[in-house]
């Protein structure tokens, strides 16, 4: 079992298509790749690299824990230059995993490329060309353009109580880059909801 500072006495599994670096992320958050299902881990993170799309064996790993509500979390790498993007990463998850949630959507730069986020709880961005990212309020124009898809989350987390994620029943889909750490802290408060040991 691994333990770091973020994720002590918890077990992480990480699974995913190599082309989605499960090895980076597996010592990012302190976890061990896997493909076998272990009803005994704290976690799973599924990753996903858009432009890979979503190998068998990771599909089947995900459908392997469905009987035990194994708090699950999807991570889609969004780097530079990739046609494809977080949002058509997370459709086709949605019919071959479960319904996922997106508390946050991307924000690009002036050059195209992935460099913050936008909560959809409370429309607050995060930075990440600054370090540590700088979380901010976002302007009007920003949130009108994003005000559809925060009326569907809203309404996905109706019927959710607080600890959802950590009983298994609420699946997080979040934008990771681990280039500029891009929703990598998002993960990690995630992860925090879990109790020290299941």
């Amino acid at each position: 079992m691994s333990s770091t500072s973020h994720n002590a006495m918890k077990s992480i599994k990480i699974y995913g298509h190599v082309s989605a670096t499960p090895e980076k992320f597996a010592q990012i958050f302190g976890g061990v790749v896997s493909h076998e299902v272990d009803p005994e881990c704290d976690a799973a993170i599924f990753l996903i690299n858009p432009s890979a799309g979503i190998d068998n064996p990771t599909i089947e790993s995900w459908r392997g824990f469905d009987e035990f509500q194994t708090p699950r979390m999807v991570l889609v790498t969004v780097l530079d230059g990739m046609e494809m993007d977080f949002d058509d990463a997370v459709l086709v998850a949605n019919r071959v995993f479960d319904s996922l949630v997106t508390p946050y959507l991307v924000l690009h730069g002036e050059s195209g490329s992935p460099i913050g986020t936008i909560s959809l709880t409370d429309l607050r961005t995060r930075d990440y060309s600054t370090n540590p990212p700088l979380i901010g309020e976002s302007d009007s124009e920003l949130q009108e353009l994003v005000k559809d898809f925060q009326e569907e989350y809203l309404e996905q987390m109706v019927e959710m109580e607080d600890g959802a994620f950590a009983a298994g029943i609420l699946f997080p889909a979040l934008p990771v880059n681990p280039v500029n750490g891009m929703g990598i802290d998002i993960a990690r408060e995630f992860l925090e909801q879990l109790p020290s040991s299941r």
